[in-house]
């Protein structure tokens, strides 16, 4: 299997790993199937931007490479950027993924996705609203709002 170069240097060097302590969003997400397991600390400004953000992945060297990428393109971005973010505009920066890999751009995608949605609930607000659905299911996919 064919990785790029940034794939390996986000996997070796990995961008954002940890977690924070006072996140105000927080999303866990994982794949029965490979077994990935991806959680998304957020910390959100009052004013909607994203100040910090830190991942920690449980999971092959694509989904770690995808995590930390995502969080990369997100960092100092505002709530509705980071919502447009999409798989396919990680595994993009990424250079590209092989095939059987793009499960993890979408894990990644999903992840962020559910931070916000945390963030949203704990401000008493509905998620559904901004994301479309409560991001409150093992795996989303179920709705048709991933390009494949």
């Amino acid at each position: 299997m064919q990785y790029s170069d940034k794939v390996l240097d986000h996997f070796t060097n990995p961008r954002n790993v940890g977690e924070i302590a006072d996140a105000n969003g927080v999303g866990e997400v994982g794949n029965a199937k490979c077994g990935d397991i991806m959680k998304i600390y957020l910390q959100i400004s009052d004013d909607g931007i994203i100040e910090d953000v830190k991942f920690k992945t449980f999971g092959c060297g694509a989904a770690i490479a995808t995590s930390s990428m995502a969080t990369e393109m997100v960092k100092g971005k505002t709530i509705e950027e980071a919502l447009k973010l999409t798989n396919k505009a990680v595994a993009e920066a990424l250079d590209g993924l092989p095939p059987v890999k793009m499960h993890c751009s979408v894990l990644a995608e999903e992840a962020l996705r559910s931070a916000i949605a945390d963030y949203y609930k704990r401000m008493g607000k509905d998620p559904t609203d901004i994301l479309g659905c409560d991001m409150d299911c093992a795996s989303c996919h179920a709705h048709d709002h991933h390009e494949h």
